[in-house]
């Protein structure tokens, strides 16, 4: 668990003195994530709700200040994927409504939810009967004043994702069964979309009509409709007939865009930024091998700037010889290749052609420096994957800095 208490106090004095950001650390910008929610919400009708997925530690971001931060924006409710995540968000102080994106199908799981008072998807009948029974076995002993209410429990159709969720064919009768069972209050019925992201819409519609075939079989059978809501970030900017009654935005709030055709629909601002301290500083002669593997020799004179991030902290290996930094030396921005192999705690600059470096420089890794910036797509696409990944691969030896 992030100490984020300890780490925001020392926000504005982060120097060589301060041993909390003498050497590498994530900064939050809490204001861009609040304007990331506002600007989101004016895409929205104004009954559809907003909620805020900050699974995964916030996708990186630290899970109960992005949490604290979004509702004060306008969020109506948080999604987690695991009862772990959201218990750590209930002892932060959290009180808004906790949707269990994961199953969690165990009786010990289900326990720390009833106790929590988390809200968890259901995908199936037996999931649905056993939370039921443990309610009655637990309500049975207690008197009227400490009885509890009805756990609000969601139900997942699988549309097309084939991941979690009863096939959308088999909605009516699931919610036959769970509508009959005792001490459960059905809240919503969701889907998740599959390509969203994609410029192609053809799988999006597909899944949409299933989900609407579902309802309308829900409504023939007069199945009272709970909460519906389906759209995650890239359908909340490219698919307004799917937002329904609530929208669920992940990776969007954190500034960043699921795709790059997504960009014209809404102003974002990245949240996150990595910053490392430069801890030696040093000049090798031509033909010297550098890092493990000596995967970069130098063809002159070289100097080294020695910085204090590595992939024990989230900077992938694969991006050796690759990676870029930015430093202002001299007065001005520049962009800086990284050489030699990223060790587990450090990587190396050439610095060769700035006189200026020197130990305790501050290097922005991802970010934005002056009109210079690297975000996560760039680094995502060098290494064949999504920023999801980039995001939530900062390990917790890094401390969050809110700036």
């Amino acid at each position: 668990m992030l100490t984020w208490e300890r780490v925001v106090k020392f926000s504005h004095q982060c120097g060589p003195e301060v041993g909390v950001c003498d050497r590498a650390w994530v900064e939050i910008d809490l204001e861009a994530l609040a304007e990331n929610v506002r600007h989101l919400k004016a895409l929205l009708a104004p009954n559809t709700e907003f909620m805020a997925v900050v699974k995964a530690d916030g996708y990186g971001h630290g899970a109960i200040p992005v949490a604290e931060t979004v509702l004060a924006a306008g969020a109506n409710a948080l999604a987690v994927a695991t009862v772990d995540e959201g218990v750590e968000l209930r002892q932060g102080g959290i009180t808004a409504p906790i949707l269990l994106l994961g199953a969690n199908p165990s009786p010990q799981h289900i326990q720390a939810l009833l106790r929590w008072n988390l809200e968890p998807t259901l995908c199936d009948l037996d999931h649905a009967k056993m939370i039921s029974g443990m309610l009655a076995r637990q309500q049975s002993g207690a008197s009227d004043a400490t009885a509890s209410s009805p756990l609000r429990v969601h139900v997942k159709l699988d549309t097309g994702m084939s991941r979690l969720g009863v096939r959308w064919t088999e909605a009516v009768s699931l919610l036959q069964q769970i509508q009959v069972l005792p001490h459960l209050q059905l809240a919503s019925l969701y889907s998740h979309f599959a390509t969203a992201d994609e410029l192609d819409p053809g799988t999006m519609r597909q899944q949409q009509a299933r989900f609407e075939t579902a309802i309308a079989q829900l409504q023939a059978a007069a199945i009272p409709l709970p909460k519906l809501h389906f759209a995650n970030s890239a359908a909340t900017l490219c698919n307004r007939a799917s937002h329904y009654d609530q929208v669920r935005v992940g990776l969007a709030l954190y500034g960043l865009y699921p795709a790059p055709h997504l960009r014209s629909q809404v102003k974002l601002r990245p949240v996150l930024q990595v910053k490392a301290r430069i801890t030696q500083v040093k000049t090798i002669p031509p033909g010297t091998g550098v890092s493990y593997g000596h995967r970069f020799v130098s063809q002159r004179p070289t100097r080294l700037a020695v910085v204090g991030i590595g992939y024990a902290d989230g900077v992938p290996r694969r991006l050796s010889n690759q990676l870029q930094g930015l430093l202002n030396a001299g007065g001005q921005v520049w962009r800086v290749p990284q050489v030699g192999s990223i060790t587990m705690d450090q990587l190396m600059l050439d610095v060769t052609d700035l006189p200026d470096v020197k130990v305790a420089d501050v290097v922005t890794l991802l970010g934005t420096l002056g009109d210079e910036s690297i975000s996560a797509d760039d680094w995502a696409n060098q290494l064949g994957t999504i920023s999801w990944e980039i995001l939530c691969g900062f390990k917790h030896r890094l401390p969050r800095v809110q700036v």
